[in-house]
């Protein structure tokens, strides 16, 4: 009779975990799908006027090109 007992308070106690855990999977899930809405928004790129950021290629002339010092960056010989 006990075991009988024992056995139906496992299965109770078994499922109402089992609903708590599928609970806090569902609530994780929703916050996941909640980031990822943000977040589509914002790659979506809708709301955002970029136009201010562009670069005007007549202000370029305006730079002196710069020497490339990688070239003369020789580094074989280093560790012999």
């Amino acid at each position: 009779m006990y075991k009988l007992v024992f056995i139906l308070a496992f299965l109770i106690i078994g499922s109402y975990a089992n609903d708590n855990l599928q609970e806090k999977n569902l609530q994780k899930q929703i916050e996941k799908e909640k980031k990822y809405k943000e977040e589509q928004k914002f790659y979506q790129g809708k709301n955002y006027d970029l136009d201010s950021f562009k670069v005007d290629e007549n202000s370029l002339k305006n730079i002196p090109e710069q020497k490339n010092y990688n070239e003369d960056f020789d580094m074989d010989h280093t560790y012999d």
